[in-house]
């Protein structure tokens, strides 16, 4: 079974997806991105994602729900064709009912660089207030990530590059 091919760059206008398929051809695309954002950061742990993601959380959406749940997932990519994943679940204990607001991140992002990890987990936290990708949404990614679009789309365009 072949695996399955995201399309990383649906949505943007034609020219620009085929200029990336032109440099992708040529060569130039991979090489060029990985020399911005190959270099790995030090947040290889589930704690020490738990903690990057507190201290984001606390920094910009203090009033926010709590998370119960931070961690690295290596089957978000091949089941979800996410990067990332904001979960709330509800659990039955008891005769409590016990919500917690979970947040996964795609394990490809162990060795990318600490700007790409920022703009998932930004985007992750940005639907604790906001389900939909809708404006407000997105005025909350900018607001805790400034270089959020530039950041999106070098992401996208470095995940197309390796397919």
């Amino acid at each position: 079974m072949r695996p399955l091919t995201i399309d990383y760059l649906a949505g943007y206008p034609d020219d620009f997806r085929e200029h990336a398929r032109d440099a992708k051809e040529r060569g130039d695309l991979l090489p060029r991105l990985e020399e911005r954002y190959g270099t790995p950061h030090a947040i290889q742990s589930n704690a020490a994602l738990y903690t990057y993601v507190q201290d984001l959380k606390r920094e910009h959406m203090r009033s926010s729900p709590p998370l119960g749940k931070v961690r690295y997932s290596e089957k978000i990519s091949t089941l979800h064709n996410a990067l990332g994943l904001h979960t709330y679940a509800v659990r039955v204990q008891g005769n409590k009912l016990k919500t917690s607001n979970e947040l996964r991140v795609a394990t490809v992002f162990k060795d990318l660089s600490e700007d790409l990890l920022r703009m998932v987990v930004v985007h992750e936290l940005a639907h604790l207030r906001h389900k939909d990708h809708d404006k407000a949404f997105y005025r909350l990614c900018e607001h805790m990530e400034p270089d959020y679009w530039r950041l999106e789309t070098d992401l996208r365009l470095l995940l197309y590059a390796r397919q």
